[in-house]
């Protein structure tokens, strides 16, 4: 009983931090516009940045419409390339006993839309959750040309765990080896081209809530993205070889909000973005060789950062080795950073111009 009362309360802190930033990010600015150069994050004819009310292309209806796991995953297991499957407004489904026991992952097949209605009358969108610490993945994009649009999908993992990796890597830790015995979990991943997540609400996945594992063409646009924080992992769009267009989406409460291996062919366009004010450590990072330890210092293939807003005190941009081609980081608005020094940290082949910087 007192665990249910604190998991309540935990629950209720939750939505008044993610009610309290969208009342931040309506009374500030995003964005401001110097000699007719727009700095910082602008939305588009799409709607608001992190979608929700006022959403240009939310879906309202389905050839499939379920209201509960085996419902929906009949209609997944029967839906064609073109066809959307839609839970209504608000319907909540609990995959936790499913997950911990079958290791249940939903598999969107080739073209196919899982759709919540997030924003649509003031629904907050469907929830598709999971308690069990171990969701190694929970919606899986299982061919090309997937959409996932207008749910909420809430993992089991919001926390730090501060301690868990300092007894890890700390001198006499197992490191890796201890590390890994604590579960962890993904929200969205996937291996094919041109997946598209828009209008979703993700939160508390340690791992990451959407993993570009590999493919080209991934869309990830108008979402809020928060509390995947877990120490050493904790990111709100991660990329293996995958390349990507992350815009208009509000991050809060993640380790690294944009992260990639580094690997060759590992790119990324983000753009419009806003980080709302609390990171654990940088927001926009691309390992480098040396993370890795693949003997290079290559750290991706091409990385674009620009007209994004920053609001969060750590650093907001990390490049942490030498990119194939290039990374240009401009027109963003850092502001709590007061020079290009102290908001990005990079080396060869990046190059830092027209940014602006502080309160204006």
């Amino acid at each position: 009983m007192k665990g249910e009362k604190l998991k309540k309360r935990f629950y209720f802190v939750l939505v008044f931090i993610c009610i309290a930033s969208s009342f931040v990010l309506a009374d500030e600015r995003t964005w401001m516009e110097i000699d007719g150069v727009v700095f910082g994050a602008k939305p588009n004819e799409r709607g608001p940045i992190g979608g929700g009310g006022g959403y240009a292309n939310i879906v309202t209806k389905g050839d499939f419409n379920v209201t509960d796991l085996d419902g929906l995953l009949e209609a997944l297991s029967k839906a064609k390339a073109g066809q959307i499957v839609f839970i209504p407004a608000e319907t909540e489904i609990d995959l936790t006993a499913r997950i911990y026991i079958e290791q249940l992952v939903l598999d969107v097949p080739e073209g196919v839309t899982l759709a919540g209605d997030r924003g649509h009358n003031n629904s907050k969108g469907a929830l598709l959750t999971s308690d069990a610490l171990k969701t190694p993945v929970m919606i899986r994009a299982a061919g090309p040309d997937v959409l996932i649009t207008g749910l909420r999908l809430r993992g089991p993992n919001s926390k730090r765990y501060l301690d868990h990796h300092r007894r890890s890597f700390s001198e006499g830790g197992d490191g890796h080896k201890y590390y890994y015995k604590f579960p962890t979990s993904n929200g969205i991943t996937t291996k094919f081209p041109r997946l598209e997540v828009d209008n979703c609400e993700i939160s508390g996945f340690s791992h990451a809530g959407v993993y570009l594992m590999t493919a080209e063409g991934h869309h990830i646009h108008h979402n809020f993205i928060h509390h995947c924080q877990y120490q050493g992992l904790g990111y709100g769009v991660s990329h293996n070889t995958a390349s990507s267009l992350i815009e208009y989406n509000l991050f809060n409460w993640n380790r690294h909000s944009i992260a990639g291996t580094g690997r060759p062919g590992n790119s990324y366009i983000a753009r419009h973005n806003v980080e709302l004010g609390v990171s654990l450590s940088h927001c926009f990072d691309m390992h480098g060789g040396r993370d890795r330890k693949d003997g290079t210092d290559i750290a991706g293939t091409s990385i674009e950062i620009y007209n994004n807003t920053f609001r969060a005190p750590q650093t907001p941009v990390v490049i942490r080795g030498v990119p194939q081609e290039k990374c240009e980081v401009h027109h963003n608005w850092f502001l709590k950073h007061n020079d290009a020094g102290h908001a990005v940290r990079a080396s060869d082949r990046t190059r830092v111009f027209s940014n602006l910087y502080a309160e204006p």
